[in-house]
């Protein structure tokens, strides 16, 4: 199973930084941009991409909700052309900077309470299939692979739409094959459970959900998220272990 390292990356907003971006970016193979609603601003993205460029690194447009003060982790609620205008507006803004540097948008990635409400919702889904599939350059999605990747394929073919599907790193997965709730204990992975996890998706290719069951994930990416600095601190770990 070979996967490519992806991050959420350009989350700092003016004074306030989120994340180690400069330390991360040598490491990976995919930057998922925040696009300005839920964090990052027109320099932060700027410097990003050009961080993204120098070390070879494919760009993807970060879209989420407009939700700066939870960090784009609250759901709204949101009508389908609402959806479909958002991811569609920042999905623009990232293209447009990738542009000017000479660097092509190759995916879209949803963030937070958007991804999540994509992954659990057909009626959201289907809006941000509509949305990416609906730019013109074509982008891929990217959506997290479960045991419904058939029913997504299906879905996503209905609209000429590629997806890339993305297991992760530092998350605990539910048993039905979704990652469990940020409120939940072990939510989030200490990095003894992260390498653990990596190692099992690298080998075998599956995971092992809170209860101990054993979840079979075909994944194309793989995610450590860029606020999580267990994740970050462990990346270089990760990529050789992805790499062995």
């Amino acid at each position: 199973m070979s996967l490519r390292l992806n991050c959420d990356l350009g989350e700092s907003f003016g004074a306030w930084t989120m994340g180690l971006d400069a330390e991360v970016m040598p490491h990976i193979d995919q930057a998922n941009v925040a696009c300005g609603f839920h964090a990052g601003d027109p320099l932060v993205m700027q410097r990003t991409l050009v961080l993204a460029k120098a070390h070879g690194v494919t760009v993807g447009a970060h879209p989420g909700y407009p939700d700066r003060v939870g960090f784009g982790r609250r759901s709204l609620k949101c009508s389908r052309a609402e959806i479909i205008a958002m991811v569609q507006y920042q999905t623009a803004a990232l293209d447009g900077m990738a542009r000017t540097l000479g660097l092509q948008m190759a995916y879209v990635k949803p963030h937070g309470a958007l991804y999540n409400d994509m992954m659990a919702s057909t009626e959201v889904r289907l809006a941000v299939m509509e949305a990416v599939a609906g730019y013109p350059s074509r982008p891929e999605l990217m959506l997290q692979a479960t045991p419904d990747a058939v029913q997504h394929r299906e879905e996503a073919a209905g609209f000429g739409l590629a997806l890339q599907f993305e297991a992760f790193a530092d998350r605990c997965y539910d048993d039905d094959g979704r990652l469990l709730a940020r409120t939940r204990p072990g939510a989030v992975h200490t990095r003894e459970k992260m390498l653990a996890q990596v190692h099992q998706l690298q080998q075998s290719g599956s995971v092992t959900t809170v209860s101990g069951s054993t979840l079979a994930v075909q994944a194309d990416t793989l995610c450590v998220h860029g606020d999580n600095l267990e994740g970050v601190r462990a990346i270089t770990d990760i990529r050789a272990l992805l790499q062995s």
